[in-house]
Formats: C-alpha cells, structure tokens, sequence
C-alpha cells in the first residue's frame, strides 16, 4: 500500500485509526513550525532534516496502578504496570508497527521513545532511574523535549506542577513521537483550561521538589505557568526518603547521616552530591529492570493533580467512584532521631 495521490487527510486518518487499534489512547499531529526556535539539541529537523510532521502518542497511566500506593498496601503495580510495562512493552510495539504501516505508504516514520538514562544536563538525574545508571551530558545526542512535543501536538497542556495534562486522563499517560515526511494537517492547540493554579500538586511533595519561582513558558504560541522540578530532589522522596509516605522505612534509616531527621521529614535541601550519597542508601524496596528504581511517593503530585481535577468535574473519563475515598494516609514524623 503506498501513499502517492494519498489525499493528506486520508492519510491521517489512516495513521489516526491505525494508531488506536495498536493500543495507543491518545494521538496528535503537529507540524514543524510548532518546533521552530527549539534547542538545536531538541529540534526535530535535527534529527531528521526532511520531516514535515510529527505524531504524538499517549498511553495511560491506569490510576488503579497507584491504587495501591494511595492504601498504602502495595507498591510494585505503579512501577511494572504503570511505567515499565508501558515505557519498555507497549509503547515499542506500537512504535515499530504504526511506523511500519506509515512506511509502507511510501514514507519516513522515524520512532522517538525517551532514553530515560541519558540527560542533557552535566550534573542533572532522572528520577525513575538509578542515579549511577544515569549518562550526563553526552555531547551532540539529540531527543526531543517530551512535554513540548506533547503540546504541539495538542495532546493536552502543561499545568502548574509541570506535568502534561489532557482532558482523557489528567497528568496520567506517557508519550512518544513519529517524525515523518509525510504532510500532514496539524491538530488545533487547545487552550488551557485543565490546570487553575490550585498548588496541591506542589504541597503533596514529601520533600518540596519543586522550585519556589512560577516560570512563564511559551510553547507552539500558549502560555504556561509551572514550577521547574529540581530532578535530584525528585528522585531522593520518588525513591522513599521521607517516613511519613514510606512504609518500608526501618528504625535505623540513615542513622550514620548528620542530617537524619531533616532527610526523613522532608526538610533538607538535597545538592547532587548529598543526593548520591543518600539515595545510595534508600535501598527500601526492590526495583524493576532497565535501571528502573520503585516509586515509594507514588507520584505524590500526579495523584493530587489527579484528585483536584476529579473533584473539580475536569476531566472526561468519569469513574463510578472517586479515586480519594478516605483522608490519605502518613506516619508519625521523625522527632529528635527516635
């Protein structure tokens, strides 16, 4: 089946059908004129000098994945079924397949999934991925700005927390992109119209992650205002430094840390190299495969997010019972290392 004299909207119309029906829940097209003034190192056209489009994908998050962690009973199913099934299973196979069936029209499908292990940055991290796992500044690779990619895609928008949210599943789906030399229509950006600044996001942090300055970014013509996360502080309370969100914790924690009590309620103020040296140490649960380390916080912000526009009637996709259902659940803080 080639594409010549394929008119543009068949043509997405096809990849639009055909993305559903390998599994992808969400998709999006974009042209190139979204991305123009992007980071040379995040530039699509950099990576593919002849694309013209670029499909965007989403794949839920199923919010009973977290449901565990919310009762505070089990813990593995956000981190296998929530993130590694899709990242590592799901997300390749529609990939390869719908990139396959565009190719088979006569044209370029060129798959972009995160490497999660490389980060732009000398001295940043990824909070889903062991620290000593993590290649930093590696010099000329190019990968796309996920988020951006996503809006310019109008897959959904960025709210406060810095997450993407869309009006199907909130802050909870995963992304990846085709480039291609196909033409094709873009989709309309939506206005915001998910996020109202409420800031639970930023309090249900167990160890204030996000930086205290509003950043105003402008992204395919919209305006968002979101709080930058400082990743290294992430990933030590993602990863279960705070007791009163980590049922695993043992008495002993960092005992040998001069800064034990600050650490374990979520009053300290981590650098990378204090990072390390405690995330080295928070070895409270097993994690996955691919240098994957378990979520002990759950994606604190996510599920308040989620919660928020719940209560507020903001989303789409409607339950029969809401997702909070009790008061959420915390430990006693540390007091005096007792």
């Amino acid at each position: 089946m080639r594409g010549k004299g394929i008119p543009m909207n068949d043509i997405k119309e096809r990849i639009r059908e055909k993305a559903l029906s390998l599994g992808a829940d969400l998709i999006g097209f974009s042209d190139l004129t979204r991305f123009r003034g992007s980071n040379p190192l995040q530039d699509p056209t950099v990576i593919f000098p002849e694309a013209k489009s670029v499909i965007g994908l989403g794949f839920r998050v199923l919010r009973g994945s977290t449901r565990g962690i919310e009762e505070g009973s089990v813990y593995y199913q956000y981190i296998t079924m929530g993130i590694e099934n899709i990242e590592e299973n799901i997300m390749p196979v529609t990939l390869l397949r719908l990139s396959s069936f565009i190719e088979d029209m006569g044209y370029d499908a060129v798959p972009q999934k995160m490497h999660r292990n490389i980060v732009a940055g000398e001295d940043d991290t990824h909070p889903e991925i062991r620290h000593d796992a993590v290649y930093r500044g590696i010099q000329n690779e190019i990968q796309l700005d996920f988020k951006k990619a996503a809006v310019a895609c109008g897959l959904g928008e960025i709210g406060l927390g810095g997450h993407v949210l869309t009006p199907e599943f909130g802050p909870y789906q995963r992304f990846c992109f085709i480039l291609t030399n196909a033409e094709i229509e873009p989709d309309p950006i939506p206005d915001p119209t998910l996020c109202d600044s409420c800031g639970e996001c930023i309090a249900a942090c167990p160890g204030k992650a996000h930086e205290e300055k509003v950043n105003i970014e402008h992204i395919a013509g919209k305006e968002y205002m979101m709080h930058r996360i400082d990743n290294w502080q992430c990933a030590v309370y993602y990863k279960g430094a705070a007791r009163r969100t980590n049922p695993f914790m043992p008495p002993d924690a960092f005992k040998e840390h001069p800064a034990r009590d600050k650490i374990m309620n979520g009053e300290i103020k981590v650098t990378p190299e204090t990072a390390r040296q405690i995330l080295d140490q928070t070895e409270f649960y097993p994690g996955c495969r691919h240098s994957m380390v378990a979520s002990i916080c759950g994606r604190a912000c996510e599920r308040a997010c989620y919660i928020h526009l719940e209560k507020q009637n903001r989303l789409g996709r409607k339950f029969h019972t809401p997702f909070r259902k009790r008061k959420a659940w915390e430990l006693k803080e540390l007091k005096g290392g007792t």
